[in-house]
């Protein structure tokens, strides 16, 4: 019998959902707008709320990243190599699951996995039970810091999983988080997944590159005030793509970093990123190399594909190098969030060492660019007098 949609029950539910406090992750609205569509499928306001919801507290980048095969491929690999029959493991950032699920195929004897974010948790148990793996998975609704051996978990783990980096390692607190983890909820020489990483530099040109993110121009209007806004390029694999960065030189190593021994120290390095052939160079491109085990590498370097976004540091003004040149730059992290400057260009007789750009955390002028906040989006810096700190603008993502 044809069951009709009950528009004025729909109806109230919205306007319930509406001053339902989001307070829970949004758990008890998300449940009142399934209700509220279960009443009337086609209730428009529903719908869009509901699709609102999803987004505000489920970041876009899970799907393409469940659906990046090479990283899952990768991640397939090292967990077999890590994780040993009768192993305690502890995922954090369980996602939809897969990790988890992975660990657990792998042979672990039970797997607590983290996740912050309610909805999140909420469907990844669902994802776990319709794989038969509730008796092997335990998916823990908080955040690792908040995790408590001998409560949330019963002993401390043999082995920790994590793919909680952006772009360039560190946005999403990553080394904050594997330190805390390592040092607190795994036995002193548990085994992690990934390793270690690696963040490298190098010259790239590409017209569309700055066509795409400093337009000179629209309806014969000058736009180049607006330039100073757009000195940190976050593109997409996409804009890869449209961009087809060519690269002047091989790529320089800026940091690395021990996921199993993890260090939130700052670190400062100055590199002489060598141009091989000549060209124009437009960006300084910034990418990393994880491995997740021995032999078993992920990155997001120009000849890469996947899911990965990727990082370019716009020059102020775009230089003509010859073969041979040296473009010097300067790199800093605080474990969270990564800065570049970048000197003069230089033939390998005329480098010298530059004076030092900013040595504390009143970071005081400069024409440094910052990256991060968290998870993926580079920010300018907005700078203050000398006594006040930078303030990084944007939202991250993946």
């Amino acid at each position: 019998m044809h069951r009709y949609p009950d528009t004025k029950d729909a109806e109230k539910l919205v306007q319930l959902a509406k001053s339902e406090s989001l307070g829970d992750g949004g758990i008890r609205t998300s449940q009142i707008l399934s209700d509220a569509l279960a009443a009337d499928p086609c209730h428009h306001e529903a719908q869009v709320l509901q699709e609102r919801l999803h987004q505000a507290f489920v970041p876009r980048w899970h799907f393409p990243m469940l659906a990046d095969k090479a990283r899952n491929r990768a991640y397939a690999k090292a967990i077999a190599a890590k994780v040993r029959p009768g192993d305690v493991v502890l995922d954090i950032g369980c996602g939809a699951g897969l990790t988890a699920m992975l660990a657990a195929r792998a042979g672990a004897k039970h797997v607590y996995t983290c996740e912050q974010q309610p909805l999140i948790a909420q469907a990844a148990t669902r994802v776990i039970a319709q794989n038969g793996l509730s008796d092997r998975i335990t998916v823990i609704p908080k955040w690792s810091h908040d995790i408590v051996v001998g409560e949330d978990i019963p002993e401390q783990a043999d082995v920790v999983i994590s793919e909680i980096v952006d772009t360039v390692l560190l946005g999403e607190g990553a080394l904050a988080t594997l330190t805390h983890a390592m040092g607190a909820l795994a036995k002193p020489e548990a085994r992690a997944v990934p390793e270690r990483g690696t963040l490298k530099a190098q010259p790239v040109e590409s017209g569309d590159l700055l066509g795409l993110w400093r337009p000179q121009e629209a309806e014969g209007f000058d736009l180049s005030a607006f330039h100073p806004f757009a000195r940190v390029a976050q593109l997409t694999p996409n804009d890869l793509e449209t961009c087809a960065l060519r690269p002047l030189g091989a790529a320089a190593e800026l940091f690395q970093f021990d996921f199993t021994r993890p260090d939130i120290n700052p670190a400062r390095a100055t590199k002489d990123l060598v141009c091989t052939g000549a060209g124009t160079i437009h960006a300084v491109f910034v990418s990393f190399e994880m491995e997740l085990a021995p032999g078993i590498l992920v990155t997001n370097d120009l000849r890469s594909g996947g899911h990965w976004g990727r990082t370019a540091f716009l020059l102020d003004q775009p230089v003509f190098a010859e073969a041979g040149a040296q473009l010097r730059v300067t790199a800093q992290h605080d474990a969270s969030q990564l800065s570049l400057s970048v000197h003069e260009l230089a033939y390998r007789s005329e480098v010298a060492e530059p004076a030092a750009l900013w040595m504390t955390g009143d970071w005081k002028g400069g024409c440094t660019l910052r990256a991060g906040s968290g998870a993926d989006v580079l920010a300018p810096v907005v700078w203050a007098p000398s006594d006040a700190k930078a303030v990084p603008l944007g939202q991250p993502f993946h």
